[in-house]
């Protein structure tokens, strides 16, 4: 009998801000009785969540079931640095540039945009929470500012519209004076990622998408035609089972020896008081990436979004077993108070009130699983560090998969190799930290 069981549940260190500084969500409603459904959803982020919405779309009478190990909003999704970007964003680069057809990946990033724009205005999710206003790629140091050219350049060749920005305009947004230039781009939104996650599942609930949370899948198996899915308390009987949970695929045991599990760290100010606005200066929102893919990641937020904060992201460390440690986060909170004093002398010092570790999976190739893993069984995950566009993308792509459907979406995943193998241990988790550290030792400024 064909069976896959889970080896890990998902494992989180330090509170989902985004979620934490929104108001309480109601209690949660664990799967409790043996069921059937049409379709089953492991994970309920960006992925599952667009998967659910999509089938909704094509089979409007299935019922469909999603499933998640926590609450929503309270893992990956709320951990994130918000970006849902549209243009070419390599991790594994320099500068961010595709090494694939950058027009092909453009398209379908806004496809995703468009996607949850539409999400935005069918449930009614507060506006604040998808905020269509551009990103920055921020620089520092010199040869920051020439990855910016760079990246400029290859922007130029693509016909995407840019914005060169100096010293002067970067401290006109954000009150800070540590950057010397910046590249805005316009296409990016800012989420606030928690807000718009819950709203997605709260329009989905009222469409009759039946979500439990707290009700971690222990495994499935076949029973018949069928898949018998387990939880701690109930069994669902389906013919189609979508796997969103990212890099806990592996878990499952897909892809084993296939996939990289890093961990990003993030800390949140407290909401600032009218002097430590004043004092600090700039406009109310604004996001920055790093011209360097290592550098920091910074956020300014206001009220609508869960108060007037900065929330700063930077650090990574390769995890093989998923779960992330009480030493690297503390690592990675003295850095980022150093980094968040080099950028507003005018608030050094303050204490943070949220620090967490956020995951993240890679394939050595940069490619996602969106594919069928078995009869009836299909894949949205390994969203390489892009979890908001390339999870949607991926969480339509396996639906439509799993109706019979091509579009580009499945065209485009479809055709992708498959992630590369690693490097065996512990060569993979040495060699790998230790790159970390040079780049980000590199991109110390940033």
């Amino acid at each position: 009998m064909t069976a896959y069981h889970a080896k890990r549940l998902p494992c989180h260190l330090g509170p989902a801000a985004w979620s934490a500084i929104l108001p309480d969500q109601p209690p949660a409603t664990p799967l409790t009785s043996d069921t059937t459904a049409d379709f089953v959803i492991i994970g309920a982020g960006f992925a599952g969540l667009s998967a659910a919405r999509r089938l909704k779309q094509l089979q409007p009478g299935a019922r469909i079931m999603v499933l998640d190990a926590g609450r929503i909003a309270e893992g990956a999704a709320g951990r994130n640095s918000g970006f849902m970007i549209d243009l070419p964003h390599d991790l594994q680069s320099d500068d961010y540039a595709g090494a694939g057809d950058d027009h092909a990946v453009t398209a379908l990033n806004r496809q995703a945009i468009g996607f949850a724009r539409q999400a935005v205005q069918d449930y009614g999710i507060d506006r604040a929470f998808f905020d269509p206003v551009g990103k920055i790629n921020g620089a520092a140091s010199a040869q920051a500012d020439g990855h910016n050219a760079t990246y400029a350049r290859h922007l130029t060749a693509l016909g995407e519209a840019h914005e060169r920005l100096d010293a002067q305009a970067m401290h006109a947004i954000t009150g800070s004076r540590h950057y010397r230039s910046g590249l805005f781009t316009p296409g990016a939104v800012t989420l606030q990622p928690a807000g718009y996650v819950r709203g997605l599942a709260r329009g989905l609930a009222r469409a009759g998408v039946m979500i439990h949370e707290g009700s971690a899948v222990a495994g499935f198996q076949r029973a018949g035609p069928d898949w018998s899915v387990q939880t701690a308390q109930a069994r669902i009987t389906t013919p189609r089972v979508i796997l969103a949970n990212n890099g806990h695929l592996e878990s499952f045991g897909f892809e084993r020896g296939r996939l990289m599990h890093l961990f990003l760290y993030a800390v949140m100010t407290p909401d600032l008081d009218a002097d430590q606005r004043a004092a600090l200066g700039g406009l109310p929102r604004w996001g920055i990436t790093p011209s360097d893919p290592m550098g920091t990641t910074v956020r300014r937020i206001d009220t609508a979004q869960g108060g007037n904060r900065i929330i700063t992201r930077t650090c990574a460390s390769l995890r093989p077993g998923m779960a992330p440690s009480d030493a690297g986060l503390a690592r990675a909170r003295r850095i980022m108070q150093r980094k968040f004093d080099a950028r507003f002398p005018a608030l050094a010092g303050m204490r943070m009130e949220y620090a967490w570790a956020g995951p993240l999976c890679l394939s050595l190739n940069g490619v996602s699983v969106m594919k069928p893993l078995d009869d009836g069984v299909f894949a949205a995950c390994v969203q390489n560090g892009l979890g908001t566009a390339r999870g949607t993308l991926t969480g339509i792509g396996a639906a439509e998969l799993a109706c019979g459907v091509s579009s580009d979406i499945t065209r485009h995943f479809g055709t992708q190799a498959p992630p590369r193998k690693l490097p065996p241990q512990p060569v993979q988790t040495l060699g790998a930290n230790a790159v970390i550290r040079f780049r980000e030792w590199r991109a110390r400024e940033e």
